[in-house]
């Protein structure tokens, strides 16, 4: 199993490390790559058509602003895309968002809130756990940790 973890420059790393721990957790084996759609086009395209033949099973695109890479990346793939829109300085990232989820029809591209890294990984994962059962015992451990740390937040609440 394998994901492949898109950024379209060095500003995204913040995200692509969260990304990253969430893979890590899970015992996912990922490449990272910065890419930009719109500085590295041809690069762009060649990576996503040849992702499958790597291993690749899901692609995860993180860019900011004009976020065009998970949608150019779709558009030449069949693999799983999941946009992570970026945080962007002009428009608070209402403009990496509306990028990545504005899809045309036939052109799929999951996407996540603006900065969700962690949540991106998790899709990911749930995606994976479909074809590999341990991913989808780890994610039933997860969600107990979740419902298990809310437990504890609320005895704290009530405590005071």
């Amino acid at each position: 199993m394998k994901v492949a973890i898109v950024m379209g420059s060095l500003s995204d790393r913040k995200l692509g490390d969260k990304v990253t721990g969430i893979l890590d957790k899970f015992g996912v084996d990922y490449e990272i790559r910065v890419i930009s759609a719109h500085r590295t086009p041809y690069t762009a395209f060649e990576f996503a058509e040849k992702a499958e033949e790597r291993g690749i099973e899901v692609i995860i695109a993180i860019a900011g602003k004009a976020a065009h890479l998970a949608g150019v990346m779709a558009g030449v793939t069949h693999l799983p895309i999941i946009g992570i829109p970026a945080k962007s300085s002009t428009m608070d990232g209402l403009d990496s968002l509306l990028s990545v989820v504005q899809m045309p029809k036939g052109v799929p591209v999951a996407t996540v809130a603006i900065d969700g890294g962690e949540n991106g990984a998790l899709l990911a994962v749930q995606m994976l756990s479909l074809k590999y059962p341990e991913l989808k015992e780890k994610l039933k451990e997860y969600k107990k940790e979740l419902a298990k740390d809310v437990a504890e937040m609320d005895k704290t609440i009530q405590g005071q």
